[in-house]
């Protein structure tokens, strides 16, 4: 009987080992094998993740922000997207290019939460790409689609502006304001409303202010920029140029 119970116990024993061995076995090979499913490939496509900002490379178009341009860390840019010297691209901006070009000029500035876009073609037949030339200020939660802002400008804060707008230099869009397709905001206006229709004629003196403000806001990006490692796209031209020359460090 005692014999009996004997065997049974270290039948069940040697089970129990042999199963738990069996178990470490598998573990094993399931880890090694999702080690194999997630190792990178050698023909995937290396990018430069360093949580600062979001910067994604379309195809062949790659996002290229200057050395002294400012673009908060929960910015995306996507595409075909410049962002030139001296700018600044606040929090919670998306500038999508990745039907036609983006480009955001000497020292202006794009404030929190704007959405910039371009379409493949205007219906106007005029330029389908979204230009903001230099000392522009592009007000809070904005929307630009396929537009052209001239030099020394003001976009107020929710404004929007769709395909084949123009607004020219000098000029200032008050806050709220809706420009159609197509419509041209002569130089040196001011225009507000949905739609946006002429107020009135701005001032010499007021016309100075425009610029102004674009440095004043680039003085402050100096600020913010210098909470954050320099990390612009500049490298990665470097990198070509030198593997063009054969160089290697």
């Amino acid at each position: 009987m005692a014999t009996s119970i004997a065997a049974r116990i270290s039948r069940k024993a040697v089970a129990s080992a042999f199963s738990a061995h069996r178990h470490v076995i598998s573990s094993r090979c399931f880890a090694t094998e999702a080690a194999k499913a997630i190792s990178p490939s050698s023909d995937q496509v290396k990018w430069d993740y360093r949580g600062q900002r979001k910067i994604i490379p379309l195809g062949q178009w790659v996002p290229k922000v200057a050395v002294d341009a400012y673009v908060a860390p929960n910015v995306v840019l996507a595409g075909q997207v410049t962002v030139y010297d001296g700018a600044s691209v606040w929090n919670g901006c998306v500038l999508r290019g990745d039907l036609n070009k983006i480009s955001v000029g000497f020292c202006s500035n794009v404030q929190e939460r704007c959405v910039i876009h371009a379409a493949w073609s205007s219906p106007t037949g005029l330029p389908a790409e979204t230009t903001i030339e230099r000392f522009v200020t592009i007000g809070a939660y904005s929307l630009l689609r396929s537009c052209t802002i001239e030099p020394e400008c003001i976009i107020g804060q929710h404004s929007i502006l769709m395909e084949g707008s123009l607004v020219e230099t000098h000029s200032i869009l008050e806050a709220g304001s809706v420009v159609p397709p197509g419509r041209r905001i002569p130089t040196c206006e001011l225009w507000a409303g949905n739609p946006a229709r002429f107020v009135r004629a701005l001032t010499h003196e007021e016309t100075l202010e425009i610029p102004k403000l674009a440095v004043a806001i680039n003085d402050l990006s100096k600020e913010h920029f210098s909470e954050f490692l320099p990390c612009s796209t500049v490298y990665l031209e470097v990198e070509k140029l030198k593997k063009s020359l054969g160089i290697t460090i």
